[in-house]
């Protein structure tokens, strides 16, 4: 059985759920370790493939999922890895808001020195509740603007979860079978 390693960045704590739900997806067809970036995430080099996802916020991912990915960026070369991109903007239409997605994406492989087997974008959450009222002002004005919801006294939740569960599926079963531990 194929062993993955999902390691993920959070801010308000939706890609970690996005990254359990990759998990709990893949635990039907390998052994899955999730692991937090900034909490000690183990080296990719035990494992069979890997899959990185972060949130952008202000233009970039997380630190600690860009220092994860610089420091082990030859091991994730080895081997399968995808990286899960975690943005409102995916929502959106707009061919310049695709593109400045794309434009974050490359300033994160030019600047972690890797570039992922796959790449999945997958569109986020928008929890005004836990925001403080500054944050919550400037989300509103942001999603207003995009045309988005604005009551800002719930949150919402974007992210396809049956298109996330098809594309992990899809990416375990790619995986070439693990070597046999005994041989014939």
């Amino acid at each position: 059985m194929s062993r993955i390693l999902v390691v993920y960045g959070t801010t308000e704590g939706h890609t970690a759920k996005v990254a359990g739900a990759i998990a709990e997806t893949l635990h039907r067809i390998a052994v899955v370790d999730v692991a937090a970036a900034d909490d000690g995430a183990p080296a990719p080099d035990g494992y069979d493939a890997v899959i990185v996802a972060a949130s952008v916020h202000m233009g970039r991912y997380q630190h600690p999922v860009e220092k994860w990915v610089r420091v082990h960026a030859a091991a994730l070369s080895t081997k399968p890895a995808a990286f899960v991109s975690v943005c409102l903007g995916v929502l959106q239409r707009d061919p310049k808001v695709q593109q400045d997605l794309q434009a974050i994406l490359d300033r994160f492989v030019a600047t972690t020195g890797w570039r992922p087997t796959v790449v999945k974008f997958v569109a986020g959450a928008l929890p005004y509740t836990r925001y403080g009222w500054v944050q919550r002002l400037v989300m509103k004005r942001i999603v207003a603007k995009a045309g988005g919801d604005t009551d800002t006294h719930r949150d919402y939740e974007y992210t396809d979860w049956n298109d996330l569960r098809h594309f992990a599926t899809d990416f375990g079963l790619r995986l070439p079978a693990p070597p046999s531990a005994g041989g014939v």
